[in-house]
This record gives structure tokens, C-alpha cells and sequence, in this order.
């Protein structure tokens, strides 16, 4: 029965678009052209180098390294191999899928069981900091000050998941591990090495490898934006969008946040840039709704983000139910983190200097000199920032042994 019903509900759906499809061509190809648009001038080129680079280093057995020096730290703290931290540094630097992408070649090389891929899966697809300094407090909100406080709550909730999750899969048997020798720079490299040497195709054609792998990965990629891209303006021509948008405003209003925002956000939650673009349109009194609602939707993904993530991990034995509980429990922090550091974070620092509106923010010479490095630098930013939380918590870790 259950069959029964995903056949006529998979059926009714791909009518239902095809039927939108021919009843409004002009719309539907102004959003397919808009979608794939953002996908070659932004999505390709950013990703690209990324997906690359991760697959050379895990054939050059860089990761395995990284692995080794790393085991204290990601033990501990997400329950999950060394390796896990290439994915969570590659994830923070570019942001999604390519924490998804990491974890699946991972699982695949067998560096990590079912349980630690979906552990890593849940805290590794988060939002770049170019994306989040860029495209949200200066192309939307128009005061770059805005970034730190989504930054930060952005991550801190991405890493509060990541340990809540390290407790996923506790309750199955527990495979036994050999002794691991002690951690050094020697230990390092011998993996490194034994890696390198089990792979046993010549440069050219890992280059290759890597290169195809890439691109079929962003090909993907490509496809679902401008499919979600048309999808949700469909929704939007049929009413459909404005008849669920009826039932969260009555969620909205139970949270005390403007019923006004109500179709911003479900477009938010299908895909991420056109609804914070559209929820920074709406003018309110304080920030504070915005950027709660904002947080929420940069934590859960997005449909669109969560069906490239799905596609990846269709080809292994990782489980999506995990990573969706994950997006769940990250937008819910992100906006709690929100509410608690809005104050401290960013209104503390507006009052303390001369009352100037949020839309000239951006006209702030200093202003302006900080968001060019960060902009330019925001993946070393990133890189340089957990090197120096793994440096203290290595110490610490190593002052209890």
C-alpha cells in the first residue's frame, strides 16, 4: 500500500510540473535562465578548485596526514576519525555540498563506518564565509558589521550540532579499534605514504580522475538549482506557495515575529538567496526578526541544497534522515544564538558609534577595508581561525593525558 501511494504521489508531482510547465513557458524559462545563471557565475568557478584540490589530497593521501595530527581533536569532540576534519575545514572554506561530497569519498574509501559519515555529514555543510559577509550582510543587508554576528552563530551552532551528534549511532555495537601509535609528524607521513602507494595510477590519470569527478559532481549541482529555481516560481504562479504561506504565519505569529515574512521565509526554505534576498526587502523596526529568520534558513540549507546533499549520498550507505534531523537542529540554535548575541554582537557596537542608518553602513570607509579583506581572504580566515581552537584544545587534550 505504502508503494502504492509513493507511485501515485511521484506520478501526480511530475504531472503537476509538466502541466505548470506548459501552462507558463515564458516564467518558467526567465527562472531556469536565473537558476543556471547563479550556478556558472557563482556555483562553478567557486566550487570547482575546491572539489579538485579534496580529490588530489585524498589520493595523495594528504588527508590521511591531516588525519593522523587531527585524531585527538575530532575523537573527542564529534566522536568521529581525524580524517573527518579535511571535510570540516573544506566545508567551512566553501561552503555546501562539498561537506556532503567529502564525507562520500570518505565512506567509499573506507576511512569511514556509516555511523561517523552521517556524524560527519550532519555539522559539514554549512554556509561559506564569502556567502555569508558577501551576498547576506553586504548585498542584502548593506552593513557589513551584520556578518560577524551571522557568522558567528552560524558556526557556533554548526559545531554545538556537531558535538550533539557525536552521540548518533552510540546505541549500535561498537567496532574495536587498534591501538593507534602515538601522534607525531613521523606517524603522519607514514600514512600519508602508505596511502600514496596503495593508489597506483599515474599522475595524469588521477589528475583526470579528479577533474571528471568534479565537474560531474557540479553538473548535478547545476541541475537542481535551476530545477528548484523553476520549481518555486511554478509554486508561486499556481498559489501554492501563498496557501502554505497562510499556515506559517500562524507559526510566526505563536513566535512573536511578523506575519509579513511568511512567504519570504518558505521561499527561504526551498532556496536559500531568494528568500533571505526577499526577507531583507521587508522593512521592520528592529533587525533582530530578519536575522532570526535569516539564521534559520542559512542552518537548514534549503530544499535545494538538501536534494544536491541526498544525490550525493545516494550512491553510499550513509542515510539522509540524519543529516535533515542535523539542518533541523542547526537553524533552531543559529536563531536562538541569534536572539542571545544580537545585543552584544551588533547593537551595542551600532550605539557606540555615531547613529548611522543600516543601508549607509557599507559607506564607512573602515567598513569598507574590512569587508575587502574578509571578502578576499575569508577562506584563510577560516583555515586560520581553527587552526588556532585546534592548537588549544590539542593542548589541552594533551595536558589530561
Amino acid at each position: 500500500m505504502i508503494q502504492i501511494i509513493k507511485t501515485l504521489l511521484f506520478s501526480g508531482m511530475t504531472i503537476f510540473i509538466m502541466i505548470s510547465l506548459i501552462q507558463f513557458p515564458d516564467q518558467a524559462l526567465e527562472a531556469s535562465i536565473r537558476g543556471l545563471n547563479l550556478w556558472w557565475e557563482v556555483v562553478f568557478p567557486s566550487l570547482l578548485p575546491f572539489f579538485i584540490t579534496a580529490e588530489l589530497l585524498l589520493a595523495f593521501g594528504v588527508v590521511n596526514f591531516i588525519g593522523v595530527l587531527f585524531e585527538p581533536i575530532m575523537r573527542p569532540l564529534f566522536n568521529i576519525p581525524g580524517v573527518g576534519s579535511f571535510g570540516w575545514m573544506m566545508g567551512m572554506a566553501s561552503g555546501y555540498p562539498t561537506g556532503a561530497k567529502i564525507a562520500a569519498r570518505l565512506r567509499e574509501e573506507g576511512q569511514l563506518t556509516q555511523i561517523e559519515a552521517e556524524r560527519l555529514v550532519a555539522f559539514t555543510n554549512n554556509s561559506s564565509p564569502l556567502f555569508i559577509f558577501g551576498a547576506i550582510s553586504v548585498g542584502f543587508f548593506h552593513d557589513a558589521s551584520l556578518g560577524v554576528l551571522i557568522a558567528v552563530c552560524h558556526y557556533t551552532s554548526n559545531a554545538i550540532v556537531g558535538i550533539v551528534m557525536r552521540f548518533h549511532g552510540r546505541s549500535k555495537k561498537k567496532i574495536l579499534r587498534e591501538k593507534r601509535e602515538r601522534v607525531s609528524l613521523t606517524t603522519a607521513f607514514k600514512a600519508m605514504h602508505r596511502t600514496r602507494l596503495k593508489d597506483k595510477r599515474p599522475f595524469g590519470e588521477i589528475l583526470g580522475d579528479a577533474v571528471l569527478n568534479s565537474i560531474k559532481t557540479l553538473i548535478m549541482v547545476g541541475g537542481f538549482i535551476t530545477l528548484f529555481s523553476v520549481l518555486i516560481k511554478l509554486l508561486f504562479l499556481v498559489g501554492v506557495t501563498p496557501a502554505i504561506a497562510g499556515l506559517f504565519k500562524v507559526a510566526l505569529s505563536l513566535f512573536s515575529l511578523p506575519i509579513e515574512f511568511a512567504l519570504p521565509f518558505l521561499s527561504g526554505l526551498f532556496e536559500i538567496t531568494i528568500g533571505a534576498n526577499m526577507i531583507t526587502q521587508i522593512t521592520t523596526e528592529s533587525l533582530l526578526p530578519q536575522l532570526i529568520l535569516i539564521s534559520f534558513i542559512l542552518g537548514f540549507n534549503g530544499f535545494s541544497i538538501q536534494a544536491q546533499v541526498a544525490s550525493i549520498l545516494a550512491k553510499t550507505d550513509i542515510r539522509f534522515l540524519p543529516y535533515f534531523f542535523a539542518r533541523l537542529l542547526h537553524g533552531t540554535l543559529a536563531s536562538i544564538l541569534t536572539i542571545i548575541l544580537y545585543k552584544p554582537l551588533y547593537l551595542n557596537k551600532e550605539t557606540s558609534q555615531t547613529s548611522v542608518p543600516a543601508s549607509q553602513a557599507s559607506d564607512n570607509n573602515i567598513g569598507n577595508y574590512i569587508l575587502d579583506l574578509v571578502t578576499q581572504n575569508g577562506a584563510l580566515l577560516t583555515f586560520f581561525s581553527l587552526g588556532i581552537a585546534i592548537i588549544i584544545l590539542y593542548r589541552r587534550n594533551m595536558k589530561k593525558q
